[in-house]
C-alpha cells in the first residue's frame, strides 16, 4: 500500500491558487527552503525576482552567491499559461525548455508563497524577507507533505552574504 500511495502521489495533479495578481506577486521573493536541484547547488542568499513587462510576460531574475562567495544570476520570461487557472505559471530560462511553476500557497497579503512541480521535483518557499517565522515554514512543510513533495530533503537556504 506505502508504493502505490506514493506513486499516486508522485504522479497526481497539483493544486494551485485559484487567484493570482501578478503585480502583486511582482518584485522580489527570498528562497527560505528549497528542495536540492543542479541548477541551484551550493547557491545561497538566493532571490527571485519578478517583473511585469508592458507584452503581459514576466520578466524573472534570479540571484544568489556560491559558496566560494561568486554572484551568479540568470534572466528568464515567465507566463501564465492558461487565464483561467492563475496559479500555474510556466518560467522558460533556456528557449525552448520551459518548466512548471505551480503557486500552491500564497498568503493573503503577498508576503510568503509555496511553489513547486506538479513532477514534485521541485519545491520552494520563499518570502519577501530574508527570514520566515517558523510556524508558517511548518505549515507550508506539512501542506507540501500532504501533496507528496519529500519535504525531509528541503534545505535551508542561508541569507547571510553581503550583496
Amino acid at each position: 500500500m506505502g508504493i502505490f500511495s506514493l506513486q499516486s502521489c508522485k504522479t497526481a495533479e497539483l493544486a494551485t491558487v485559484e487567484k493570482v495578481n501578478i503585480d502583486r506577486y511582482s518584485g522580489t521573493w527570498y528562497e527560505i527552503y528549497r528542495l536540492p536541484n543542479r541548477f541551484e547547488k551550493n547557491l545561497n542568499c538566493v532571490t527571485a525576482n519578478y517583473e511585469v513587462l508592458e507584452s503581459g510576460k514576466i520578466q524573472v531574475t534570479n540571484k544568489g552567491f556560491k559558496n566560494d562567495k561568486k554572484f551568479k544570476d540568470i534572466r528568464g520570461k515567465a507566463w501564465v499559461s492558461d487565464p483561467v487557472v492563475q496559479g500555474e505559471i510556466k518560467v522558460q530560462f533556456f528557449w525552448p525548455f520551459s518548466g512548471d511553476y505551480y503557486i500552491m500557497a500564497l498568503d493573503n497579503e503577498y508576503q510568503h508563497a509555496l511553489v513547486g512541480s506538479p513532477t514534485r521535483d521541485y519545491l520552494w518557499i520563499l518570502s519577501r524577507e530574508p527570514r520566515l517565522d517558523e510556524k508558517i515554514v511548518g505549515e507550508l512543510k506539512a501542506y507540501a507533505e500532504g501533496r507528496g513533495f519529500p519535504v525531509e530533503q528541503l534545505e535551508k537556504i542561508e541569507h547571510d552574504c553581503d550583496n
